[in-house]
């Protein structure tokens, strides 16, 4: 969604700077997939990969001053962002891997290795303000170049926080965890079912990628459609869309898992086979903790 964009044109304007033109030279590094994921493992796994550590002070990951590690997925932010607010990030990440005999726990742990062997990043701004990037460009560099950073998660946005928080834990899932443990699937390439799933959505008009034109390198844009389609598949399967999704948005136009099933039933399948035995929803509770529905933001 707009976030994704925003953060990527920040990006490139950053090249820009360095006396590159983001629309003709910004091209994604060769040490990463898509632009954010790193090609080549470069992190241990833990022992007990369901690590949920204590929020804390750091000066490993400047400019960032705080970090959080769950899962696999490493929280970094600075101290305008409230420990609340992270701490109900990583319970929702929790969540979403619940040790349920019921699901693969052995594929569920493949998922959460993936995690931790990409160092997957996932810096936490407040609302839209990127100035920590541009003041801080080297050290920035550096963290792109040793993690896979495939999106943000913003405190405070004025809508959608609930949103906001589920739509980039699942870029960082989809993009690490599950791309390399379902590659066939899930996978960020041109042959994978999650591709050609894609192109029928976009076919048919269920999912308008017209908002990515402006990413130049077609490596990077095509990265951003299909994490983003990954996000809209899931979300709707969790039947989340309705009630916390954007009320006006024409990106995507399927709402619940009914007619998700309809429309995509090959991937929806294969989703109930692969996905949804490693993974659910965050529960209702922490979800009302993290934010409004669209229905209460309207009465307020």
């Amino acid at each position: 969604m707009r976030t994704n964009l925003m953060l990527i044109m920040v990006l490139l304007a950053l090249a820009a700077c360095n006396g590159e033109d983001p629309m003709v030279d910004a091209a994604a590094p060769a040490t990463h997939l898509g632009g954010c994921i790193l090609l080549s493992p470069s992190a241990d796994v833990p022992a007990d990969v369901y690590v949920r550590g204590e929020l804390g002070a750091t000066s490993a990951i400047p400019p960032f001053t705080k970090e959080l590690q769950v899962y696999g997925l490493r929280l970094a932010a600075r101290d305008e962002i409230s420990d609340e607010f992270m701490e109900l990030v990583a319970q929702a990440i929790t969540e979403v891997f619940p040790q349920d005999p019921e699901l693969d726990l052995a594929m569920q742990r493949t998922v959460l290795e993936n995690h931790y062997r990409y160092r997957a990043l996932i810096p936490v701004p407040l609302g839209d303000d990127f100035s920590f990037m541009e003041e801080n460009e080297e050290q920035w560099a550096e963290l792109e170049s040793n993690n896979s950073i495939c999106d943000i998660i913003m405190q405070a946005t004025p809508n959608g926080q609930v949103m906001e928080v589920v739509e980039h834990i699942l870029h960082y899932v989809t993009d690490i965890g599950l791309h390399h443990a379902y590659p066939d699937v899930w996978g960020i390439s041109d042959n994978s079912l999650l591709a050609t799933a894609m192109q029928k959505a976009v076919d048919e008009g269920y999912y308008d990628v017209s908002g990515y034109d402006d990413i130049g390198d077609p490596v990077i844009r095509f990265r951003v459609e299909i994490q983003e389609f990954a996000y809209w598949f899931i979300s709707t399967a969790w039947n989340l869309q309705a009630p916390y999704g954007p009320t006006h948005e024409q990106e995507w136009t399927i709402r619940n898992q009914q007619e998700l099933q309809e429309k995509l039933p090959e991937l929806y399948a294969a989703y109930e086979q692969t996905a949804a035995r490693v993974m659910v929803a965050p529960s209702a509770e922490t979800l009302m903790q993290i934010g409004p529905t669209r229905a209460e933001e309207a009465t307020q």
